[in-house]
């Protein structure tokens, strides 16, 4: 909510790089509808293999998991969900749906909220859809190995007020359109975060609703490259240019501006991702294999065969395992077990 308070917003400075990136993503969102054009049937591949991307990365920077195998089914609905994991998992399934298939009418309100957490959690045997009760703290453990206060949320006691404040700045900011759609759906996001309303999936929450906002400002990228995956990529900077930005946020003194950079970076790797696999769908002969080590180099430091698979649609398993073998005959990645489950390791040059 700091971050809608008075003219704040229109006093964050807007670097050169800053303003390059949103141009870059005006031009992304133009060649939406080329790319959606280009192959239908390749991009409702694309279409599934976001949405359990999605589903396993968000639910994985929370520590929540499950083999892959399982995660499909359950994004598939051909299983119920059977552990404590499992449950939030379909939840984030069954909220990311909603998101998918019913953006345009639901309007960004604190009741809004509300649901979807109630939803994200109607698997649990502890219900969702309630602001926090007690207060919480955002910690770090140390080097050694001490926990540190990383920031101090609203308290629980100020939580529907400051809820109730956020969606009012911010419609009202969406309303006037003098601050660009992504950096106003940034600040929401970044305020969100900062309130912490809830006692658990905050972070979920977050990221669908920026997946929710960035639909109803036209960037439909989140449908087709999974935007947690991205951020799952990124971790670290995540939580760094959140640290940086938190601070003197109580105060209204904070800066937007590494959030910003961060939060825009994820939206133009999501629009690079989008191309570069649209695009490697009509490649000649051979290219697939190119797709599979771009692919590569997307990933973690440590990654499964399934990950390889499900950000290369349409390339055939031989295929990818042709080009997997090339790279650790080259001594670019080594296999760290033995059967199709297990991990690989990417290598330093």
């Amino acid at each position: 909510m700091h971050s809608f308070a008075d003219d704040f917003l229109d006093r964050q400075p807007l670097p050169h790089d800053l303003v390059r990136s949103l141009t870059l993503i005006a031009e992304y969102k133009g060649k939406e509808e080329l790319f959606r054009r280009q192959s239908p049937q390749v991009l409702e591949t694309l279409r599934r293999s976001a949405v359990i991307s999605s589903t396993e990365s968000s639910n994985r920077i929370e520590g929540v998991v499950a083999e892959r195998g399982r995660i499909e089914e359950l994004v598939d609905q051909r299983s119920a969900p059977r552990t404590r994991s499992e449950q939030e998992i379909a939840g984030y399934r069954e909220v990311l749906d909603t998101v998918h298939a019913s953006h345009a009418a639901m309007e960004p309100t604190p009741n809004l909220v509300l649901q979807l957490h109630r939803d994200l959690f109607q698997y649990t045997a502890r219900p969702g859809g309630r602001w926090k009760s007690v207060d919480n703290l955002i910690t770090e453990t140390g080097a050694d190995g001490q926990p540190r206060l990383r920031f101090q949320p609203v308290s629980a006691l100020e939580t529907p007020a400051a809820m109730e404040a956020l969606h009012r700045r911010f419609a009202r900011a969406w309303e006037e359109g003098r601050v660009d759609r992504p950096l106003l759906i940034g600040a929401y996001v970044f305020d969100f975060l900062c309130v912490h309303p809830f006692l658990d999936g905050n972070g979920r929450m977050a990221r669908l609703l920026t997946l929710l906002l960035l639909y109803q400002a036209g960037f439909t990228v989140g449908r087709y490259i999974s935007l947690e995956r991205v951020v799952e990529r990124s971790r670290e900077s995540y939580y760094g240019t959140l640290g940086a930005s938190t601070r003197g946020w109580h105060d209204g003194e904070h800066t937007l501006l590494p959030w910003w950079e961060y939060f825009l970076g994820v939206l133009t790797a999501a629009y690079r991702d989008f191309e570069d696999r649209v695009g490697d769908t009509g490649a000649p002969r051979g290219s697939k294999r190119q797709m599979v080590r771009a692919a590569i180099r997307r990933m973690a430091r440590e990654f499964r065969y399934a990950d390889v698979a499900a950000e290369c649609p349409g390339v055939s398993r031989p295929t990818i395992a042709r080009a997997m073998g090339e790279l650790r005959d080259a001594g670019e990645i080594r296999c760290l077990g033995t059967g199709r489950g297990a991990s690989w390791e990417k290598l330093e040059p």
